[in-house]
Order: C-alpha cells, then sequence, then structure tokens
C-alpha cells in the first residue's frame, strides 16, 4: 500500500502552483487545498485474467494516485470481484476517477463509498517487533490498549495482527516505532455501505 502526503511547490505571485501527492500532480492556482479529498471507491469486475492490471493501468496512464487496492473473489457462481481502492483528488477528478473506471469493458459496477453515505471501513495489519526489556513490555501494553493480538510470539520478537480503521493502525505503527518494529504488512481498506439496502449502480 502506497501513502503519499501532498507536496507543493510554491508559485510566484499569478502564478499557478503544482501539488503533487503520489503519481498525482495537482494545479491549484487560487484553489483551496482543502478541495483535495480522499475517496473509497468500490467497483464490481468480472473476475477475469488482467481486469486488476486494466484497473491500475488507468491509474498509472493517466496519474491518479491509489493510497491502497484491494481485491477479492465475492461471487462465485457469476464469477465477479470487488475491488475497493482508496484515492485521493479534487471533486473533478475524483469524477473523472469513476468516469474512467465506469468505460472499462470488465467493470461491471462503480460504486463511491463516500459519496454514497455512511460507510464501514476497515483494515488488517501484521507488525513484526524485534525487542527485549523494558520495550517488549512497553510493546504488549499498547497492543492491549489497541487490541492488537499477538499471533506468533519468540524470545526476541512479537508478531502483532490489528484490525481497525486506517487512523487506528497509523497510529498504532508511529507507537511501535521506537520499540523495535522491523517489518509491517498491511491488506489495504475493505469497506461496505451502512444499512440493508444495496448500494445504487
Amino acid at each position: 500500500m502506497v501513502r503519499n502526503p501532498l507536496h507543493c511547490r510554491p508559485a510566484a505571485t499569478g502564478a499557478v502552483t503544482a501539488c503533487t501527492t503520489g503519481a498525482m500532480v495537482i494545479s491549484v492556482g487560487d484553489q483551496d487545498l482543502s478541495d483535495v479529498e480522499t475517496h473509497t471507491i468500490a467497483c464490481i469486475v468480472d473476475n477475469e485474467s488482467g481486469v486488476l492490471a486494466r484497473v491500475v493501468g488507468l491509474f498509472s496512464g493517466r496519474g491518479y494516485n491509489i493510497e491502497s487496492l484491494t481485491v477479492a473473489e465475492v461471487d462465485s457462481v457469476e464469477r465477479l470481484s470487488r475491488i475497493t481502492l482508496v484515492t485521493t483528488g479534487t471533486p473533478m477528478v475524483i469524477e473523472q476517477i469513476k468516469a474512467q473506471l465506469d468505460r472499462l469493458v470488465p467493470v461491471r459496477r462503480v460504486i463511491d463509498l463516500t459519496a454514497a453515505g455512511p460507510h464501514v471501513s476497515r483494515e488488517l495489519a501484521l507488525l513484526k517487533i524485534a525487542g527485549a526489556g523494558e520495550k517488549r513490555v512497553e510493546s504488549l501494553r499498547i497492543a492491549d490498549i489497541f487490541r492488537a493480538r499477538v499471533v506468533d510470539s519468540t524470545n526476541e520478537s512479537f508478531v502483532f495482527e490489528i484490525t481497525g480503521t486506517t487512523d487506528k493502525l497509523d497510529a498504532f505503527i508511529r507507537l511501535m516505532e521506537p520499540l523495535g518494529l522491523i517489518e509491517v504488512a498491511r491488506t489495504g481498506a475493505a469497506a461496505i455501505l451502512r444499512g440493508s439496502e444495496a448500494p445504487e449502480a
């Protein structure tokens, strides 16, 4: 999973300011940077070879940024998979992303979960911590506060499993860094709308 902060290059008075986040370049001029939004988008696609490459290729070819991406089969009868991706951009860029995704042949449906309403988003991470003494004790204490589970343990290390929002995982990782964090694996966000209704196409 790629996470890139927004970087801006100051411009001369009256000129356009260039802002970049990952591969995406945003020319903002007099536009407020608060216009840059984070959206979670779900795509229902045919489960066939090359579909994921086409979706990722659309983003890379047009300079859009993907902050996280997950994919798995969700309907074995109709052979459908669900791609959930998190991306950033101005409202205009987000609309362009959705329109481009909707035009891809293997894509059956595009759902902007952020725009559609309240939704649940969760991510799983595995963290390997190597430490001894007080650092080892402190890592266990923090893991307990965050409700992380120990899924592997040796005399020199732990592997923690934690599930939650992206912000929760980010906070947990930051706290573990000075305690001997040596490796992180993250799934990326999986998200679904709240309520009893199916999302509109």
